[in-house]
């Protein structure tokens, strides 16, 4: 059984910065397509961030050039860079590798 454990939320002001983190359970390069994904309050869950191991990475509009998605190999590790956040990137924010789904870590973006 795949695992995938967020970490990395929390509470930041406007314009601030996070890093989220996604550690597997297994080699990350066994996945054909990792990615991250939201889900605010009373909302459904939307894609952020996605990419297949050697292709290029995919941005939803909002995060376009604020949001930055990573993998570490050696640490079998995904990464979201967040940067200038803002309020309407609160939300609950999942790990997503083929079938698997982690269980969320909380961003709140508050002043």
């Amino acid at each position: 059984q795949v695992q995938l454990v967020e970490s990395g939320g929390g509470l930041v002001r406007p314009g601030g910065s996070l890093r989220l983190s996604c550690a597997a359970s297994r080699n990350i390069f066994s996945f054909n397509l990792m990615g991250w994904y939201r889900q605010a309050p009373g909302k459904e869950r939307n894609l952020v961030a996605t990419r297949t191991t050697t292709g290029s990475p995919n941005y939803a509009d909002s995060v376009k050039d604020r949001f930055t998605i990573s993998n570490s190999i050696t640490r079998n590790t995904m990464y979201l860079q967040m940067n200038n956040l803002k309020p309407e990137d609160t939300a609950v924010y999942y790990c997503h590798a083929d079938d698997y789904w982690g269980k969320g870590t909380l961003v709140t973006v508050s002043s």
